[in-house]
């Protein structure tokens, strides 16, 4: 399974709760098609670079979250479907890092660099 990373914007609420669920429902959706996560790391709330707008209503303000997860291409489709269609979700995307982990993660060095 292709190995990638999303980067998702949520809408900034007065508690964390709905990012929480967000990211709950992210979660159980990948393992529910036998997705693997990885990481999940909280870039915490952030001004947005410019006022965003969705599901009718604009934003200034997000909570920033990535994680990384090993996923097929059929289970990709059907994340990208949740996303949007969650109302709590401003802005995401998804990179592919690699198609293995050894493409991925580098070798140590032999020697030590003086």
């Amino acid at each position: 399974m292709p190995f990638y990373q999303m980067l998702c914007i949520a809408a900034h609420y007065n508690e964390y709760k709905p990012v929480k669920d967000l990211v709950e429902r992210t979660v159980h959706h990948l393992w529910e098609k036998g997705a693997v996560v990885r990481r999940l790391n909280s870039w915490g709330t952030r001004t947005l670079p410019q006022r965003m707008r969705r599901h009718k209503q604009y934003h200034q303000i997000g909570d920033y979250w990535i994680m990384d997860f090993d996923a097929s291409p059929r289970t990709l489709r059907s994340l990208s479907n949740l996303m949007r269609s969650d109302p709590s979700v401003v802005r995401w995307t998804v990179l592919k890092l690699g198609d293995r982990a050894e493409n991925i993660v580098r070798s140590p060095s032999k020697t030590t660099p003086w």
